[in-house]
């Protein structure tokens, strides 16, 4: 870690932020510098007032509502700053926990010093923006979800039942076309098919901004090779990398994995050994993501695949033939053999198919970084 004059912790919340410093040395002194607004003004005085005493400084907060914009705005003064994991900040165990604004900076600051705090990986401005376009599409399609099962309800309710391919063209003519003895059931349906219509279309709308966004990305020659994969298109491969954003900060695919906390957990003392299910950390949402991609490994490339892959390298389509022969055979192997449940199996999938997105994601970062 580098050797700094002074660690700055901040406590920020949406109209103030608590400051307080820890000089550089081990014993050095630990002082609270009160609280200021939340504003770029206030901020600026605040760094003036430290550059005055000190040479080198490192700033630190934790993650939150707030976001990134003090982050980059510091970094824009020339500072050293650092965002910090808060579900892993060091907490002394037996301790009487006193909490309030100065308390929780005089600890970043003490932390930060001694280098205690887990720093998390910031993105830039448009990689931000591509995971707020992530999450806002992540909300539109629970939406569709949710209409649709209102009107499965609905149906289910009255009697109606459809027993093809839902969802479809056809199946969209056969609900246009029902018919209900009293006209406030009729209203009622039009109703809740007016609302499946406007989230499909939202749910559109999303795709086609990150389709336009990628132009802007740097990442995107990374979700272009991630959808050489079978179960990866273009909106799921985006959401994995927003998530990721820089592959090479896990120095193995297990790392990642666990990052999204598709490893075995355990819970073992002495010789009493008891392990449990997948530890779930990180993102649900791209992990469930995951779940999905893996149930529709089969060793087939496919006509819609082949035109897909037809502008990706060499070495991605090789690995995600690969990810399709092992997938396969991993998961035909556990519900066959091993009478594992399809449950089971699928995490297992899911798992191993981080490893290949691994391995094309550093494929893609060490061709870019040629380039």
């Amino acid at each position: 870690m580098d050797n700094f004059d002074a660690y700055v912790g901040l406590d920020v919340h949406k109209d103030t932020i608590a400051v307080a410093f820890a000089e550089g040395e081990r014993s050095g002194e630990v002082c609270s510098l009160g609280s200021i607004p939340n504003e770029t003004t206030a901020i600026n005085r605040m760094v003036k007032k430290l550059a005055v005493r000190f040479e080198a400084i490192s700033f630190a907060y934790e993650a939150g509502p707030c976001g990134y914009g003090l982050h980059r705005h510091l970094i824009g003064l020339g500072h050293v700053c650092d965002v910090v994991a808060p579900s892993r900040t060091p907490v002394q165990p037996g301790k009487r926990r006193m909490k309030n604004d100065t308390i929780d900076a005089l600890n970043l600051a003490r932390l930060h010093r001694a280098g205690e705090l887990t720093y998390i990986w910031t993105p830039d401005a448009t990689h931000e923006a591509m995971q707020d376009l992530v999450k806002a599409r992540r909300i539109s399609s629970h939406q569709v979800r949710k209409a649709r099962q209102r009107i499965s309800c609905f149906l289910l309710k009255h009697g109606r039942r459809y027993e093809r391919k839902k969802w479809g063209h056809r199946h969209r003519v056969w609900l246009a076309d029902l018919q209900f003895g009293h006209v406030a059931t009729q209203f009622a349906l039009q109703s809740y098919l007016n609302e499946e219509e406007q989230a499909v279309d939202r749910r559109a709308q999303i795709d086609g901004q990150i389709e336009n966004l990628m132009s802007d990305w740097v990442l995107a020659p990374i979700v272009r090779e991630l959808t050489a994969l079978r179960g990866l298109d273009i909106v799921i491969a985006a959401a994995v990398v927003a998530e990721v954003g820089d592959f090479a900060r896990f120095e193995n695919p297990r790392r990642l994995m666990s990052y999204f906390g598709l490893v075995p957990g355990e819970f073992s003392s002495g010789s009493s050994i008891r392990p449990r299910g997948i530890t779930k950390a990180g993102s649900s949402d791209v992990r469930a993501l995951l779940f999905e991609a893996a149930w529709l490994y089969r060793p087939k490339v496919g006509q819609w695949s082949l035109v897909r892959q037809k502008d990706l390298s060499q070495a991605a389509k090789d690995i995600a033939w690969k990810a399709q022969l092992r997938l396969y055979g991993r998961y035909q192997r556990l519900t066959q053999i091993r009478h594992k449940r399809s449950q089971v199996a699928v995490t297992a999938v899911a798992r191993e198919l981080v490893g290949f997105i691994w391995a094309i994601a550093r494929n893609a970062e060490g061709e870019m970084a040629v380039r």
